[in-house]
């Protein structure tokens, strides 16, 4: 089975063994899938899966929970069967594996049982299992890596969202791919099934119209619609924004933070007179989130933004318990950031 992959520049380069890309998984007898975004990590896991079962047909697919391991079930489900099918044994819960599945699990790498394809999952949440975690990176076992690191950053679900309709070879328009991002800024789950509702769904190219037509509700009472809204100056519509965004359920501490964010990449925009393209480079953004923020900061000055990002500071504290009424401490942050008012007491 083909391993060879070109190395991800990627902190999971220290491995010494091929770093794939979880879009495009490849088996080998120990598959390493490593990080927190469980979202990626299960298509790694599905498409190490789909490979194997294209090639045979009758593989046995098995799972492990290495948190709550029977000592001997590895070696006994990656054992030939009688009419020799391939196995594939998914272990999830490395990061919380018991010391009989650590100490079996290092054993098995010197001697990977042939037609067996092992897949371990590690969200890197603690550090238990590093032992395995640095036997598999050392090249023992014959291994691959899949990272699934964090997908935090507008950017980096914008890349997501991308990335969902070129490997479907699905064009979606930027101001649509926008909008999809902001309906969705709090949910890559919701977001990955938004990208594939929308692929499966519509026969032509997805324009801004038909993310309208599927999501206007979601998008127009998104924490970003809010946020904009209010940063333009348009008190009234920010209000009734947010009154619909709470209607339909959304929470105060995500709606303010948010409103944060794009009051920090105002701030970390204002001033530089830098092309978008080499500002966003510098600063880890987007062209198009340089040049909204450029947009954003009309009529704004550096006392106000000031003003502005520290009313959101404190309104963070509020939503998250230092205040009774998360609401207010919200309405309150609205009606700074739209009238460019004190914060006031």
């Amino acid at each position: 089975m083909a391993t060879t992959a070109r190395r991800a520049p990627s902190k999971a380069a220290r491995s010494a063994i091929p770093q794939l890309s979880w879009r495009a998984p490849q088996p080998a007898p120990i598959v390493l899938v490593s990080g927190p975004e469980d979202v990626c990590a299960e298509r790694a896991i599905a498409g190490v899966r789909d490979y194997l079962r294209a090639e045979d047909a009758s593989l046995e697919v098995s799972d492990l929970r290495a948190d709550d391991y029977a000592p001997g079930s590895l070696l006994a489900l990656t054992s030939p069967s009688l009419f020799g099918e391939p196995r594939l044994v998914r272990v999830t819960g490395v990061e919380k594996c018991s010391d009989a599945f650590l100490s079996e699990a290092v054993s098995y790498l010197v001697a990977p049982q042939d037609g067996a394809t092992v897949v371990l999952r590690h969200t890197g949440a603690t550090v238990r299992g590093k032992k395995l975690l640095d036997a598999v990176r050392a090249g023992e076992g014959k291994g691959v890596e899949i990272p699934c690191p964090a997908i935090k950053r507008d950017s980096d679900r914008y890349d997501f969202a991308a990335g969902e309709f070129q490997s479907a070879k699905k064009r979606i328009a930027p101001p649509a791919l926008r909008a999809l991002v902001s309906a969705f800024a709090d949910d890559l789950t919701e977001l990955a099934a938004a990208c594939q509702q929308l692929i499966a769904d519509v026969p032509g190219d997805v324009t801004e119209q038909v993310v309208e037509r599927y999501y206007g509700g979601r998008v127009e009472t998104s924490a970003f619609a809010v946020a904009d809204t209010a940063i333009a100056g348009r008190y009234g519509d920010a209000l009734i924004s947010l009154r619909h965004a709470l209607a339909s359920g959304a929470d105060p501490v995500p709606l303010v933070a948010a409103i944060a964010l794009k009051l920090r990449t105002m701030a970390r925009v204002a001033g530089s007179r830098e092309p978008a393209a080499a500002l966003a480079g510098r600063l880890g953004l987007k062209d198009w989130q340089v040049d909204r923020a450029r947009r954003d900061l009309t009529g704004w000055n550096e006392t106000s933004l000031g003003m502005a990002i520290q009313a959101a500071a404190r309104a963070d504290a509020e939503v998250k318990g230092g205040s009774r009424d998360a609401v207010f401490a919200l309405e309150r942050l609205i009606t700074v950031i739209a009238t460019r008012a004190p914060y006031g007491d």
